[in-house]
C-alpha cells in the first residue's frame, strides 16, 4: 500500500491518503480525514480506466464535503424524526440539520469531518479508529469505533465497522459513497440499470420521514426485484416529482443479519457491474437528488444532479423510534460487528 502525506489538520496532526492496489491493477484509495473513500479505479469493457467514486479535487475540502461523498457516517446513518429518541425511559434530543425536521447523518458534527487514528495496515488492507466520547453528537455511552477497508483480488472493497460502548446507544454506520460506472465525471445516470433484492420499503413523507409502514414494492415504481433502468422521465415527472429521483429505504429480501446480496447495477455502456452485499436490513437506494459540488469534484468536475448514485447499507431511517423496524440499539458491553462488500466486475450483456 502506498501511503502520502496530503497535509495537516486544524489541530497540527498529519492528514494521509492511502493508495491500495491488487493484482488485477484494480486501485482503491482512501483518506484518514473522515474515513472517506477517494477513488475506485477499474477498466470499462475496452481497458479504459476509469474513477467510479465521486470525490472532491482537494482533500481539504472534505472539512464542506457536499453530500458527504465518500465518508464514514455515524453514529446513526440517515434520519432521525424530530432528532429525537428515548432510550432506557431517558429522552434525547440531537441537532436538526434537516430543515428542522429531522437529524440526518448525526450532524451537524459529521465522522466525515474528523480526523482518524490510524490503527492498522497491510499492503491492501487498512483499518481506522475513532473515539465518540458520551454524549457526542447526543448520542449516550463512551463509544471505540473502528472501520476497516480491505480492497480483495476478486475486486471487492470490503469495509467492516466495530463498535463497543460503555452505555447502550444507537449504532448504525454506512458509507456515503456515489458511484458512476461510466466514470465519476459523465454527469448523468442514464446508462444504468439496477436491481434491488428487496421485497419491501419503508414509505415516507415529504420530509423523507418513514411512516413507519413496511410496505410492498410489487405495483409500485419502487420495484426492482428485477433489472431496470435506475432513473426514466416517466417516474421523475410524476410518481417521484416530489423527492426528485429515489431516496428510499429498501428492506432486503430474508434479512438474517448474516451477509447477503442487497444490489446489483450495470452499466451497458462502459460494461461495467457491481453488487453490494451486507449483513444489514436495509439499503438507501439514492439517486443524487439534492446533489451540489460546483467545482469542488475531481477535475474541476461541476457534480450536478443525478450525476452518482448511492447504495447505503444501515438499519432503517428513524429505527429508532419504530418498534417495527429491526433495532440500532446496541447493549453496553457488547461488541457490534457489520461488513458491506461492494464487489466490481465487468459484463457482455
Amino acid at each position: 500500500m502506498k501511503v502520502q502525506k496530503l497535509g495537516h489538520f486544524v489541530d497540527g496532526r498529519e492528514v494521509h491518503l492511502f493508495t491500495m492496489e491488487n493484482k488485477n491493477g484494480v486501485k482503491a484509495s482512501f483518506t484518514d480525514l473522515g474515513g472517506v473513500w477517494l477513488s475506485l479505479l477499474f477498466p470499462n469493457r475496452s481497458g479504459k480506466e476509469l474513477d467510479l467514486l465521486l470525490s472532491v479535487e482537494n482533500w481539504e475540502d472534505i472539512m464542506e464535503n457536499p453530500g458527504h461523498m465518500g465518508e464514514v457516517v455515524g453514529r446513526n446513518s440517515n434520519r432521525i424524526a424530530g432528532g429525537k429518541f428515548s432510550l432506557n425511559n431517558k429522552p434525547y434530543q440531537l441537532f436538526l440539520n434537516d430543515a428542522q425536521y429531522s437529524n440526518c447523518h448525526s450532524g451537524p458534527d459529521y465522522y466525515g469531518r474528523r480526523l482518524f487514528t490510524v490503527k492498522d495496515e497491510g499492503d491492501n488492507t487498512l483499518t481506522l479508529s475513532l473515539f465518540s466520547k458520551d454524549m457526542d453528537q447526543g448520542f449516550p455511552g463512551d463509544l471505540d469505533f473502528s472501520v476497516r477497508y480491505t480492497l480483495t483480488d476478486d475486486n471487492e472493497v470490503k469495509i467492516r465497522y466495530k463498535g463497543l460502548s460503555n452505555k447502550d446507544t444507537v449504532m448504525n454506520f454506512t458509507n456515503h459513497a456515489y458511484f458512476n460506472l461510466m466514470g465519476h465525471d459523465f454527469g448523468s445516470l442514464s446508462e444504468h440499470e439496477i436491481r434491488l433484492h428487496a421485497d419491501s420499503y419503508t414509505p415516507s413523507d415529504s420530509h423523507l420521514i418513514p411512516t413507519g409502514e413496511i410496505r410492498n414494492v410489487e405495483g409500485t415504481v419502487f420495484d426492482f426485484r428485477t433489472e431496470k433502468a435506475m432513473l426514466d422521465q416517466k417516474r421523475l415527472k410524476e410518481d417521484l416529482k416530489e423527492v426528485g429521483g429515489y431516496d428510499h429505504n429498501f428492506c432486503i429480501r430474508d434479512y438474517d443479519g448474516t451477509l447477503r446480496c442487497a444490489a446489483e447495477v450495470f452499466c451497458k455502456k462502459s460494461g461495467i457491474a457491481m453488487e453490494v452485499k451486507t449483513d444489514c436490513p436495509g439499503i438507501q437506494f439514492y439517486t443524487g437528488n439534492f446533489m451540489s459540488a460546483e467545482g469542488l469534484g475531481k477535475g474541476g468536475c461541476d457534480y450536478g444532479k443525478h450525476s452518482g448514485f448511492c447504495l447505503e447499507t444501515q438499519f432503517y431511517p428513524d429505527a429508532v423510534n419504530n418498534p417495527n423496524f429491526p433495532s440500532p440499539i446496541v447493549k453496553a458491553g457488547v461488541v457490534y460487528k457489520s461488513e458491506t462488500v461492494y464487489r466490481f466486475f465487468r459484463r457482455l450483456i
